[in-house]
């Protein structure tokens, strides 16, 4: 590894079509989170770098050609992104395995997912019809429901997932004919940068795109109360999202914000009657709990599972919770990486010595692996860690960790089951195992989360809405939800035998 002195600053602040330095020049380094050391520098914007980019999309919008492309032509573009990406797949993957931790295997998933989301939305806009006649009960009159863009669309996206969280936001706004300026978290900004690239590399008009890559408190407050913003797209924590949604009221501007969730998965001891039904629904809960190291706004880390089966089943999660091989995320059958920072880690440490002070009962896990080889002593990795005989007034419980930590509690009834499943004050994602039809559908339609899985965890799809209900957000992505929020709509209203109307006198 590189010794920080030796490692070349990048201009990572994209306006107007120019790659350019921080207007005060100041860089961040961008560490790996597997050994706390820097293998990257990039510029580090504020206020003036905002304004300078927010000027160049303003400029795009309002003189460029991008607004008034035909839909068929920014369809074709965004399928050539996807083939950028899709030939680009290796280095990106290996890219945001080092940026954010997670596995090299996950980062390819990621970028395959990217490009089904750039895809998705090219098709989606290019098979719409123009407008929606409306019946003015006239053959004089032609009435029609068109679609615009908003305008300015200023982006914030989280450090877990930075380029698939930039895609939902950008592959949208481009379909439907806007200017952006994101700003990726700055700890992990590195694969958004590329995005820009191969933007750029596909056609796009110069000032469409826009990046600054710096801090929330400078670059993204900026952007939200912005008066050349038309909208802004945030996704991370519920107190930034709130902070973004109080900056951006006084210019009355659109806002989407996903902000997390507490995300119940509720097993039915019926789903676990045979053995395979059992060891899938063990898999599952691993899977939902610890996947990029619990750090998912829609992780499964509420286990809630039923009293007869919750021995058996929390003793085999916990012994295979063990097994899961932790490491640098570039090493070949490594299965969780590193927490993304010595701050987050510190936090889940918190949670959980708080936990155990309420009365947890620690299963596994619980604290910092012994180093190795593909696990160096100053990297940010954390054991994954069950936390047995739970309750609703554990903090752990009611705040979101973002970490690999899975809590359980139990139940008797379907009715139990549900008010505790509904007890949080979020409403992003559950889940419901179960080999009865009847309940899955009973309790899917009483869960009051934006996703509910039946017998599954973790999956999308690019056409299906992405949203929460309570403190999880406002707004949806993905689906064609996720372009309505990128869109103005417009009444059009023609008469086509004008005659005087004779209101008043004169």
């Amino acid at each position: 590894m590189a010794d920080s002195t030796q490692l070349q600053a990048r201009d990572t602040i994209h306006a107007g079509g120019e790659w350019r330095a921080a207007v005060s020049g100041a860089t961040r380094e961008i560490l790996d989170p597997a050994d706390a050391q820097p293998f990257a520098v990039v510029a580090e914007g504020d206020e003036k770098d905002t304004d300078v980019a927010v000027a160049a999309a303003r400029r795009a919008f309002d003189e460029g050609p991008w607004p008034h492309t035909p839909a068929a032509e920014r369809a074709a573009l965004l399928r050539r992104v996807a083939d950028l990406l899709v030939r680009d797949r290796e280095e990106l993957g290996l890219l945001e395995s080092r940026d954010a931790g997670k596995t090299v295997e996950e980062g390819r998933i990621d970028i395959d997912c990217v490009a089904d989301a750039f895809r998705y939305f090219a098709d989606l806009i290019a098979a719409e019809a123009p407008g929606r006649v409306v019946d003015a009960g006239s053959s004089d009159i032609h009435s029609v429901v068109v679609h615009e863009p908003v305008g300015v669309c200023a982006m914030i996206t989280p450090w877990n997932y930075p380029l698939l969280q930039a895609s939902w936001k950008i592959a949208p706004a481009l379909a439907a004919g806007n200017t952006f300026v994101i700003k990726p978290s700055e700890i992990t900004p590195l694969t958004t940068v590329a995005l820009i690239d191969l933007l750029i590399e596909a056609g796009l008009p110069a000032g469409v795109a826009n990046i600054v890559t710096g801090p929330g408190h400078t670059v993204g407050a900026r952007l939200a109360e912005h008066p050349d913003v038309d909208l802004v797209s945030f996704t991370g924590g519920l107190v930034s999202g709130v902070k973004v949604a109080q900056a951006a009221a006084p210019t009355v501007k659109k806002v989407a914000l996903e902000l997390g969730g507490k995300n119940p998965n509720v097993v039915f001891a019926d789903a676990c009657a045979t053995e395979e039904g059992f060891d899938t629904a063990v898999d599952q809960a691993l899977n939902a709990a610890f996947i990029h190291s619990g750090q998912v706004c829609s992780a499964g880390s509420r286990l809630i599972v039923e009293e007869s089966v919750r021995e058996r089943f929390v003793a085999e999660l916990a012994r295979r919770a063990e097994k899961i091989r932790l490491g640098r995320g570039t090493e070949e059958g490594v299965e969780c990486g590193p927490l993304v920072s010595e701050q987050q880690r510190a936090k889940v440490e918190d949670y959980v010595a708080s936990a155990l002070s309420e009365g947890a009962v620690l299963r596994t896990g619980g604290k910092r692996p012994e180093p190795s080889a593909e696990r160096p002593a100053s990297g940010y990795f954390y054991e994954p860690t069950v936390l047995d005989r739970c309750h609703r007034e554990m903090r752990v419980v009611r705040e979101e960790v973002f970490g690999p930590v899975l809590t359980v509690e139990t139940f008797r009834t379907e009715d139990e089951a549900v008010a505790l499943a509904n007890d949080t004050e979020y409403g992003l994602a559950g889940a419901v195992w179960t080999s009865d039809p009847g309940r899955a559908r009973r309790v899917a339609g009483r869960l009051r989360h934006g996703t509910v899985w039946i017998n599954d965890f973790h999956p999308y799809l690019p056409q299906a809405e992405w949203g929460g209900f309570g403190k999880s957000g406002v707004g949806r992505e993905l689906g064609p939800a996720g372009l309505a929020e990128y869109r103005e709509t417009k009444h059009v209203y023609q008469n086509l035998a004008p005659k005087p109307v004779r209101w008043f006198a004169g």
